[in-house]
């Protein structure tokens, strides 16, 4: 035996050191029962949780229905149905709010203000302002 059994160790003590451990005849069916109650107790838990959401939806519903609130996806349905209806009998893709280019022609404007004002200069100005 080891020194730390023969100093007055229990049994169940030299269990946990690794020890040789009574055999359970009924362990096997033991452990399945109790498997079996935490299925159990794992869906009574879901179905409780099923019924707190419901219940909390029925809620929600009647809050929407007060403030007429739509929810995220009825929102989404309704501005996918109007993009559909509005290209329905139409031969082009629906068009953008601000057509490409709008808004990016600032710079060249002022520069084409500048060049007409540099015209009705005299020679030698526009000279200078060119260099």
């Amino acid at each position: 035996l080891s020194p730390v059994l023969s100093l007055g160790a229990t049994k169940d003590m030299g269990k946990m050191l690794g020890g040789d451990e009574e055999k359970d005849p009924d362990a096997a069916k033991k452990e399945e029962e109790r498997q079996e109650a935490l299925r159990q107790q794992e869906e009574e838990r879901k179905a409780k949780y099923a019924k707190m959401e419901a219940e909390r939806e029925v809620m929600r519903q009647g809050i929407r229905d007060k403030y007429g609130i739509k929810k995220k996806e009825e929102k989404e349905a309704e501005a996918q149905a109007a993009l559909e209806a509005n290209a329905e009998g139409s031969l082009t893709r629906p068009k953008k709010a601000i057509p490409p280019g709008c808004g990016d022609e600032e710079e060249e404007e002022e520069e084409s203000i500048l060049d007409t004002v540099i015209k009705y200069l005299p020679g030698p100005l526009q000279d200078m302002f060119k260099k």
